[in-house]
């Protein structure tokens, strides 16, 4: 993964990454205005030696001596004994929490703070404390009640009532907060985008399938309604997609350029028939004598999207009730021509597989640059495999953010063991985000059929 990866992770997701922020920054400014200020009051003390006649001992006796009891006061310190002189029996725990002290490295100086949500109080507790713990020491070192200390603390600097609270740090919290919500949002973001094994990247769809991506076709609202590119009058994303598909399938070998070709997805719902509908209008636009075969026999579209009638067609020429030129229907450009799938039959496999279906693919071949079949999905049933046995090659469609890419795999390895030649696959139903983010460059400036639409019916008069 590499900072691109993470750059267009985040402009996807940009929405999210901006929730989690508001939240992170939110919470920052709840818990702030929540949270009580505390002040940090702070004492000084110097732990010295001294023989049994009072007087100091030599800087080194003194200097061992403190040491070896210098870090034993600083626990003593928070101890209950000394906290019980300074505060009541139910504070105890309380006052202990906010007690904390510690040697000054190198020296025999002993520090101690206390905190607490009055800054007046807080000195008053430290210099308390420092008091009586100097008198506890004092009663400690001694060895009976006529000899002197040989362990004396004194306190070097009383405390002084704290201006500015330690606690809350708005700036600081603000901070965390937005450091956090960054880093859950983007862990969660990738963890979500690796778990994804959709398609959604034409990089992905090359890996897994291990042929080219042809085409890029991207999503419009109005193309449910609306599949065919002829409406738009070929101004739109989606008539340029389908053009470019249309000149990448020309540099397909150009030895072996197929002159059948059957178009097929893993899985129903993405987006074959309108594809090959699509660009059978596209080839024929450019000049080429296309036939369109509905090769769905369980669930065909092609005649719903084209408007034509399609209770007769292959079946009836497969079962020998009708010749193959009297259910060849001309449409629209004048030269495609049409194959509808016919009555649906019990057998669709059978059908699609027998040698009838073969000598008919060769006939066609004959009399069109190209044959386009339009075939069911390729995983639930085996009619596309069949087909794909009998022709050129194959062409696989894929839906942005639903295929998977094991479905993919699956599919690529079904077609490898029938020796079918897969010429490449196309993503279909792209939006238009993706193609900003992810680089996928369709669109050449043209606007989308509602786009269009929406901006004439701005200009046009209104009826009366």
């Amino acid at each position: 993964m590499d900072l691109l990866y993470y750059m267009r992770l985040l402009r996807r997701n940009w929405l999210l990454l901006l929730i989690s922020l508001g939240i992170g920054i939110s919470t920052a400014v709840v818990v702030t205005a929540n949270t009580p200020p505390q002040y940090v009051a702070t004492i000084s003390m110097l732990v010295s030696g001294q023989d049994r006649e009072g007087s100091l001992s030599t800087a080194y006796q003194a200097g061992m001596l403190s040491a070896q009891r210098v870090q034993s006061y600083a626990t003593l310190l928070s101890s209950r004994r000394v906290v019980s002189q300074i505060t009541t029996p139910e504070d105890i725990r309380r006052m202990q929490a906010n007690i904390s002290a510690e040697v000054v490295p190198g020296t025999v100086l002993l520090r101690a703070t206390v905190t607490d949500t009055d800054p007046a109080r807080a000195a008053q507790l430290a210099n308390t404390l420092g008091a009586r713990f100097t008198q506890l020491i004092e009663q400690l070192e001694r060895v009976n009640s006529t000899t002197r200390p040989t362990v004396k603390v004194t306190v070097v600097d009383q405390a002084e009532i704290p201006q500015t609270p330690v606690s809350p740090r708005p700036v600081v919290n603000l901070v965390v907060a937005v450091l956090i919500a960054l880093v859950i949002a983007i862990g969660s973001l990738t963890l979500r985008d690796r778990l994804d094994t959709t398609i959604k990247t034409s990089d992905t769809l090359q890996q897994v399938s291990k042929s080219s991506t042809l085409g890029i076709i991207g999503y419009e609202r109005d193309a449910r309604r609306h599949p065919l590119i002829v409406r738009s009058g070929g101004r739109s994303s989606r008539s340029e997609a389908f053009r470019s598909l249309r000149t990448n399938l020309q540099f397909i070998g150009v030895d072996r350029q197929p002159k059948s070709l059957v178009i097929t997805s893993c899985l129903p719902n993405e987006g074959k028939s309108s594809t090959s509908s699509n660009l059978a209008i596209t080839l024929a636009q450019a000049g080429w004598r296309v036939l369109l075969v509905d090769g769905d026999l369980r669930r065909p579209r092609i005649p719903t999207y084209l408007g034509i009638e399609g209770a007769v067609g292959l079946t009836d020429v497969l079962i020998g009730k009708a010749k193959l030129d009297e259910v060849i229907q001309p449409w629209g450009e004048p030269r495609l021509f049409v194959l509808p799938s016919g009555q649906i039959p019990p057998n669709p496999s059978e059908l699609l597989g027998s040698r009838g279906m073969r000598q008919v693919i060769d006939q066609v071949m004959d009399d069109y640059d190209i044959v386009i079949v339009d075939a069911p999905p390729l995983l639930p049933v085996t009619d596309a495999a069949t087909l794909s046995a009998i022709c050129d090659g194959v062409l696989l469609v894929a839906r942005y953010g639903k295929t998977r890419q094991e479905h993919i795999v699956r599919g690529t390895e079904l077609l490898t063991s029938i020796n079918a030649r897969i010429v490449g696959t196309v993503m279909n139903f792209v939006p238009a985000k993706a193609s900003r983010y992810d680089g996928y460059g369709y669109g050449y400036g043209y606007e989308t059929d509602t786009a269009t639409e929406a901006r004439a019916a701005v200009k046009a008069p209104t009826a009366v």
